[in-house]
């Protein structure tokens, strides 16, 4: 059973990984999520970037939430 749970939090976290990653590289092509896809991907990760990029202090143009929620993430599997 401990076994199977882990997988399963390891699985949902490289999910999370994923999508973050994606978030990203989608900024760089759709920032505003014109498409359903990129409305998809930035509806999926707004609760992990948003509580984060409020607590970040300002710094203009650059958003480091993705930063931060990539490194806690990568902790976390390294944990499980």
């Amino acid at each position: 059973m401990g076994l199977l749970f882990t997988n399963a939090i390891q699985i949902l976290l490289l999910l999370v990984w994923l999508l973050v990653v994606a978030r990203v590289l989608l900024s760089w092509v759709d920032p505003g999520g014109r498409t359903q896809a990129g409305s998809l991907v930035i509806g999926v990760t707004e609760p992990f970037l948003g509580p984060i990029r409020r607590a970040l202090p300002p710094t203009g143009a650059l958003d480091l939430s993705p930063l931060v929620v990539l490194i806690i993430v990568g902790i976390l599997l390294r944990v499980f």
